[in-house]
């Protein structure tokens, strides 16, 4: 019990890298889920791009808002950008902060996914058969325009009788396939540039601002899950009193049914000084509405 307290403790100090490791998580889950995923186009003029651009966004679409799920900053980035301002005010820079770092770890599950794709190819194959040019290739000539549009359709599906012996179709296939890569391997050289560059130009920024907004951010995180472990438990110890009380006062029925009564003082010793002069359920959400609407300065002093 002792192991699985410190190992929640752990992540619970360490949510930044607790989510560093999910979003890694999330995009091996994703190259893991595409290669066993079989991949069947329609091959149907009307069906085929719909297939595949579904295929290539509509599962980022999905791992895009998982990360958002799984990531517990964004539901407190969203609490402190609704909260009344009360007696502590706002940063905005703050909120940005939170905001730019729950979509780039959010985003990482999502461009493996289409980059994948991009470098299998298939899916763009799909899509845009139907689209080439017929005048390109030499196999489609002498062919009318609705044929030719079943036939480029189903270029991806090789075994078809219709296009298996047609030689066009391994160099509208390669054509595109090629295509594909070369979009994938662009948009990875695009990101890992503008990760080096961001990198490196960084420190050219305000540092202080920046480790201002990082620790601010930590704090919201933080606070937060104080006080939920601090209202937890303030209930454990209301409850606690409720429930001594609610036994002091059948005292006379416990004594006729010759229960033993409880100790006098027993276990309420440690909830005094959460308890002081809080009697009442009232009371309980009294508090509670002072805290979301009026949050205390960052002023100990």
């Amino acid at each position: 019990m002792d192991r699985f307290r410190m190992m929640f403790q752990y992540f619970q100090s360490n949510s930044e890298s607790v989510m560093n490791g999910i979003c890694g998580l999330l995009a091996l889950a994703s190259v893991k889920m595409y290669t066993s995923f079989d991949f069947s186009c329609p091959c149907l003029p009307q069906y085929n791009m719909a297939y595949g651009l579904g295929i290539m966004f509509v599962p980022p679409i999905i791992l895009f808002l998982c990360g958002l799920i799984l990531n517990r900053q964004s539901l407190v980035m969203l609490e402190e950008w609704r909260r009344p301002p009360g007696h502590r005010k706002k940063d905005l820079a703050v909120i940005r902060y939170m905001c730019s770092s729950i979509m780039q770890r959010a985003m990482v599950a999502p461009v493996v996914w289409i980059i994948v794709t991009l470098l299998d190819g298939k899916c763009l194959i799909c899509a845009f058969s139907g689209s080439m040019d017929p005048e390109k290739f030499v196999g489609f000539a002498n062919v009318s325009t609705v044929q030719v549009q079943q036939l480029l359709a189903k270029v991806p599906c090789k075994d078809d009788e219709l296009i298996r012996n047609n030689t066009s179709r391994k160099a509208v296939s390669r054509y595109l396939h090629c295509w594909s890569q070369a979009l994938g391997w662009s948009i990875l050289l695009i990101l890992i540039i503008a990760a080096f560059i961001a990198r490196w130009l960084r420190p050219c920024f305000n540092q202080a601002a920046l480790l201002q907004a990082r620790h601010w951010s930590n704090y919201i995180d933080i606070e937060q899950k104080i006080f939920e472990e601090t209202c937890c438990e303030h209930s454990r110890l209301f409850a606690h009193k409720c429930i001594l009380h609610f036994f002091e006062s059948m005292q006379q029925e416990i004594q006729l049914h010759s229960f033993s009564s409880p100790r006098e003082g027993e276990g309420a010793e440690g909830g005094e000084d959460l308890l002081q002069g809080i009697t009442d359920q009232d009371q309980v959400n009294k508090l509670l509405k002072t805290w979301y609407y009026e949050k205390p300065p960052l002023d100990v002093s």
